[in-house]
């Protein structure tokens, strides 16, 4: 799927959408340059969840957990991981492989513990489009 959008406000629904049909044990990877709109799609895909607390980006603390959804929500921001064994510090299959759904923010950079199947999304400016326009791509794998 390719979705087009030309506001923050359509990428929070974007992620909203997405977030209230995900499933537990669904790993999403969020992937895109700095300044694309991550944090945005994932306080939609939040409250798509059912997620009333404010949804920030967990850069420096690389995990974030919110519970008061349907179920589990695992924000991940891996950005400043200096090695992927630090993903075992966290307890990070805790979150890939339980009850939750996880988002992770630049999963590029831990590909090779991902689970075999998540869901990519990927977010792309084109300023010839304008400031805001964003295409958003979700595919499974």
């Amino acid at each position: 799927m390719i979705r087009e959008t030309n506001s923050p406000e359509e990428t929070y629904r974007l992620g909203e959408e997405l977030g209230s049909k995900a499933r537990p044990g669904e790993v999403y990877c969020l992937n895109g340059d700095l300044g694309v709109g991550k944090t945005v799609f994932t306080q939609g895909f939040a409250a798509g969840l059912g997620i009333a607390e404010p949804v920030n980006s967990p850069t420096f603390t690389i995990l974030q957990e919110y519970n008061d959804g349907n179920m589990p929500f695992y924000h991940f921001d891996v950005y400043r991981i200096g090695d992927v064994s630090e993903m075992d510090e966290i307890g990070y299959e805790d979150c890939f492989y339980g009850e939750g759904v996880c988002l992770i923010e630049w999963s590029n950079l831990i590909r090779e513990i991902l689970p075999e199947h998540t869901v990519e999304v990927t977010i792309e400016k084109n300023l010839e489009k304008g400031f805001d326009y964003r295409k958003i791509t979700v595919e499974s794998r």
